[in-house]
């Protein structure tokens, strides 16, 4: 279940967060929403990124992938060039080179939104016009949503409103 806090004001948030993070509450367990770009200060909500790992491993196997496919390609079709190499590096190098960059750009993508979590029901964002028991994100306001047991939702309140949340609501999973 989710616990979700509104704040009008940057700073509050960022002690909420902070507050949160000294109750046991990691980056994972804590979204931010807002309609507006919201500035917070460095490592308040600081999350590790795979997506430049990501893209390397991408370019890696796609272009491995097109080495093996020109390769197959030149093999397998009998013809007589002369005594020229059927497999030459140099005429396929821009081949590979674009794939590999393609891998890249592929994989930097589909990270972007695996860590957005555009492709997680579990992190889906909250509605902008609030539907039956959520909370509706409105222009100017900010949404610190916490992922907590049942249990902890007390505790979790008191933190939020005492850094200045006007709003404390439980919401459901949708999952």
């Amino acid at each position: 279940m989710f616990l979700t806090g509104e704040f009008s004001q940057a700073e509050a948030t960022g002690r909420a967060i902070e507050a949160l993070k000294a109750k046991g509450f990691g980056p994972q367990a804590l979204d931010m929403f807002s309609t507006e770009p919201v500035e917070l200060p460095p490592g308040v909500l600081d999350r590790p990124s795979r997506m430049s790992l990501m893209a390397v491993a991408g370019a890696v196997v796609v272009c491995l992938l097109a080495v093996v496919f020109v390769y197959y390609t030149q093999r397998s079709y009998r013809l007589n060039t002369g005594g020229m190499p059927l497999f030459s590096l140099w005429a396929t190098g821009v081949i590979f080179y674009e794939m590999a960059v393609l891998g890249a750009i592929g994989a930097t993508f589909v990270m972007f939104l695996w860590e957005s979590g555009m492709l997680r029901k579990d992190h889906a964002a909250p509605r902008w016009k609030g539907a039956e028991g959520e909370l509706a994100l409105e222009p100017g306001r900010i949404l610190l949503r916490v992922r907590c047991e049942p249990e902890h939702f007390a505790a979790v309140g008191e933190c939020l409103y005492a850094a200045g949340a006007s709003r404390v609501e439980k919401v459901q999973n949708k999952s």
